[in-house]
């Protein structure tokens, strides 16, 4: 199911970003911190009073000259109207009320979306007269805040919570295997999906972000039905520099959401980059099933271990990413671009696969006697059960006698035990550690 998403918009230095860090830091649990996973990013998935959404901290309107004021104004805040869920809107209060603060609220007056008004840097009880003006924008309560100090955060978050749209959008049929390709702009998403299903179904350029939207496509083969989720390109904040791109993100993270299989495509020229390993994170923290497809791998020049040396480096700089498999494809020659649906089935079985709990504690007895448990200040690690409270991703709980006894090593190897007598290729796993006494 798709998170809402809450878009965070405003002028540049009213502390948007200032409000996005910390509530991520303070006041909202976040997605569990995995090694190797980047985390300097513009989205968060945050959860408040059990409503579960995603913070985008869109950038400030940049205005470049005068005669563009307007123009820029308006074309940022109607593409946030079109792409969030709801929409908070941040001013600044020790700056007062400007006139570009007026444009935005003028448009945001006009849509059907949730609009919040945050008034920052009101940092004591004596400024809150500053907030009084804010009332013209005909946005309703402004609610004032200091992001820097964290004051009202909570009060700012439940209106957040309350706004957020009660139904949301259904899953699907499940007998559909939902595929969204994701990666940098130009990678060759587009040029696949059109090779997968043998027709020009989206539209191909070799303009960067020429794919704007979430496309989906539904296709059949061999009795499989298939929903490819075409995705618009993510790169790098500092090389957005066409405001559309900014929320052409929140369709990608969205489609990701909606998925069950990701298609990490990587350039084979470029090779992974650091925005690769945002993109790939976000999948993985989402606990997708992943394939990592190399395209234009036509325009490599090759040898006999070409291949293995890519798969390497790949390995490396997705450290995180390990379960996942490598298909090396050219959209264009359709090179092994039939190996990608078979692929894809392989790891939507994966993904779903549940394991017995007999046979599960016996692959985890056998693993504790072959690597015995770590001990602390005396006290041993013992794993009493293990039970798969979960599928999509494949999860399993570890009741232990003490939680804080469980290394991550020691995790780590247990995942390793697991995927080498299941396999799990292509998916991550979510491994809970719990004590005894605490409920299932």
């Amino acid at each position: 199911m798709s998170k809402p998403i809450v878009a965070i918009v405003g002028r540049p230095n009213v502390g948007k970003s200032t409000l996005f860090n910390q509530i991520g830091k303070k006041r909202v649990s976040i997605v569990e911190d995995m090694p190797g996973v980047t985390r300097d990013r513009i989205y968060l998935d945050a959860e408040w009073l059990n409503n579960e959404f995603t913070m985008i901290d869109t950038g400030g309107i940049e205005i470049e000259t005068d005669d563009r004021i307007l123009n820029a104004i308006r074309h940022q805040a109607q593409l946030a109207i079109e792409e969030a869920d709801v929409i908070l809107f941040i001013v600044d209060g020790r700056a007062g009320l400007t006139s570009s603060d007026e444009e935005v609220g003028a448009i945001l007056r006009n849509t059907r979306k949730p609009v919040i008004l945050a008034v920052n840097k009101v940092d004591s009880a004596k400024k809150m007269d500053e907030i009084y003006e804010f009332y013209n924008l005909g946005l309703g309560e402004p609610i004032p805040i200091s992001a820097s100090n964290a004051l009202n955060l909570g009060d700012l978050l439940d209106k957040v919570v309350e706004s957020l749209p009660k139904d949301q959008e259904p899953e699907g049929e499940s007998d559909q295997i939902r595929v969204a390709l994701i990666g940098r702009p130009n990678v060759g998403k587009s040029s696949l999906v059109n090779a997968l299903i043998g027709q020009e179904r989206v539209i191909v350029s070799d303009i960067p972000g020429t794919t704007r939207d979430a496309i989906d496509t539904h296709f059949t083969k061999e009795g499989t039905q298939f929903v490819l989720i075409d995705t618009a390109g993510m790169r790098r904040k500092a090389k957005i520099e066409l405001p559309v791109e900014r929320y052409s993100v929140m369709r990608s993270l969205r489609a990701v959401d909606r998925s069950d299989v990701v298609l990490m495509v990587i350039d084979a020229v470029d090779g992974v980059t650091e925005q690769d390993k945002k993109i790939a994170g976000y999948a993985h923290e989402g606990g997708k099933g992943i394939v990592i497809v190399v395209n234009k791998w036509d325009l490599v020049e090759k040898d006999s271990k070409t291949s293995l040396r890519f798969t390497e480096t790949i390995r490396d700089e997705l450290g995180f990413m390990q379960y996942a498999p490598v298909l090396f494809t050219s959209a264009l020659t359709k090179q092994r671009v039939n190996r990608i649906t078979d692929l894809i089935k392989f790891v939507a079985e994966q993904h779903s696969m549940r394991i017995s709990t007999s046979v599960l504690n016996q692959v985890i007895t056998d693993a504790t006697a072959v690597n015995p448990p770590p001990s602390e200040q005396g006290r041993r690690l013992k794993i009493y059960f293990t039970t798969q409270a979960d599928v999509k991703p494949p999860t399993f709980i570890f009741f232990v006698n003490d939680p804080e006894i469980m290394h991550f090593s020691y995790l780590r190897f247990l995942e390793n035990r697991l995927r080498e007598s299941f396999g799990f290729e292509g998916t991550p796993l979510k491994l809970v550690v719990r004590g005894r006494k605490e409920e299932e």
